[in-house]
């Protein structure tokens, strides 16, 4: 009777006994409010094109509600793969990355040891400067120029003024275009800044900024040496104070401590010259790892050529990657320059190299025998005759950039450089002015 019953009563107790719970999943309605914000999420993250400087207005929202699913649901698959989504946009939210190796970085190395050297040029020379002249031995408090006895003039003397600030300091009085050194207590130095005297070491100075030293910015504080030639009076700079007596200063040579000295030179077509400046571009030579632009180089070659340029301090390259048409006049060669200067702080400041990507052509003007679909429907002969009618070809490209820093780290959104090629000649880069 009993083993009639046994086998019956198996399946009953295997109903009855208590089996391995299922595992739990999250309702339909939780993961779908937690997949919106993922999602917005994700959509901002995309949008910031690897820049982390953004803020994320739905990235908290939607880890917090992640992070409650996977405590209370950690074997759902729905949930599991959002956490997924959550950590690959968690750390592109953090920006791109790209390994920065030696060769990249190469350009500030090299400019640190030209630094150095100039900086050892430029204590010598201005050791040489100050040998036999007749020094003002006390600069302040500068005699009073209404107090003045032959036996207490400065006139024809030589002096050094240390703390000359420019542009900080510099003002246009009555009498000409100063830069003031002192105060109503200990009295005034005028350096005249109106003639040549000034704007020829001035403007080597800039060239030693834009050939060697990009780290210079363009408030700048000078060593002067200079001759006392005479008293004036002023309201000096834009101070809050009456007029005031002080004594003109004719500069003869500027020097940045540890960093550049500049002469005036009449004999100099450029009015005046930094130390060794003849030098500059053999030394330079040796660094260049781009000579010059391939008739057939591509749009991303071309602006891989043009970083290099300015990285380099090639400024010979950099208007060689440029369109022609872009300075063509004076004025416009002038912003050649000053967007150089720019260039160069922001690889100086902001980043050290950048990548190129994404390149897109289109036909501006003349023929596109390069669109397929139109073609078909062509013969030779009808391309031959659009070619001739619709005149030159002129194509633009479109290329982006993405930067990174010294880390590797990458600096603000992608920026897109435009090019331009005319004739199936070789690319141009036409917006030079860009960030990278």
């Amino acid at each position: 009777m009993f083993k009639n019953i046994i086998p019956t009563l198996i399946p009953l107790l295997a109903l009855s006994l208590p089996a391995d719970a299922a595992p739990q999943k999250a309702s339909t309605r939780d993961l779908g409010y937690t997949e919106y914000y993922l999602k917005e999420f994700e959509a901002e993250v995309r949008r910031a094109q690897g820049s982390a400087n953004t803020m994320f207005r739905n990235k908290n929202e939607a880890l917090r509600r992640i992070q409650a699913l996977m405590k209370a649901y950690p074997e759902d698959p729905a949930v599991l793969a959002l956490y997924e989504r959550a950590r690959a946009a968690l750390m592109m939210s953090k920006g791109d990355y790209q390994p920065i190796s030696p060769a990249m970085v190469a350009y500030l190395n090299n400019e640190k040891q030209l630094r150095e050297q100039y900086a050892r040029l430029s204590r010598d020379k201005w050791q040489q400067l100050l040998q036999g002249r007749d020094i003002l031995p006390k600069v302040f408090p500068a005699v009073d120029p209404l107090k003045n006895t032959p036996e207490t003039s400065p006139v024809d003397k030589s002096i050094v003024l240390t703390d000359v600030k420019y542009p900080d300091n510099q003002f246009v009085g009555g009498t000409g275009e100063y830069i003031v050194v002192g105060k109503p207590s200990t009295g005034f130095y005028f350096v005249n800044i109106s003639g040549r005297e000034w704007l020829g070491p001035y403007e080597a100075i800039k060239r030693f900024r834009r050939e060697v030293d990009g780290s210079l910015g363009e408030s700048l504080n000078f060593t002067v040496l200079g001759k006392v030639s005479s008293p004036v009076m002023e309201i000096p700079g834009n101070r809050r104070m009456n007029m005031a007596w002080g004594w003109v200063v004719e500069p003869e040579a500027l020097y940045i401590d540890g960093r550049i000295v500049a002469t005036f030179d009449t004999a100099d077509a450029r009015g005046g010259s930094y130390v060794e400046e003849d030098k500059v571009a053999d030394i330079k030579e040796s660094w260049y790892t781009e000579k010059d632009v391939p008739q057939d180089a591509t749009p991303e070659r071309v602006m891989e050529i043009f970083l290099a340029a300015i990285k380099e301090k090639n400024y010979e390259l950099y208007r060689k990657c440029i369109n022609p048409d872009r300075y063509k006049t004076e004025t416009a060669e002038s912003l050649l320059r000053y967007h150089w200067d720019l260039h160069q702080e922001r690889l100086h400041g902001e980043y050290v190299h950048a990548v190129f990507s994404d390149t897109k052509i289109t036909v501006a003007k003349g023929h596109d025998d390069k669109n397929d679909l139109e073609n078909f429907f062509l013969d030779d002969a009808q391309r031959n005759q659009l070619t001739n009618m619709l005149g030159e070809k002129v194509e633009y490209a479109t290329v982006q950039s993405r930067a990174f820093d010294a880390n590797g780290k990458q600096v603000g959104v992608k920026h897109a450089h435009k090019l331009i090629r005319k004739g199936g000649g070789r690319w141009y880069v036409d917006d030079y002015a860009i960030r990278f």
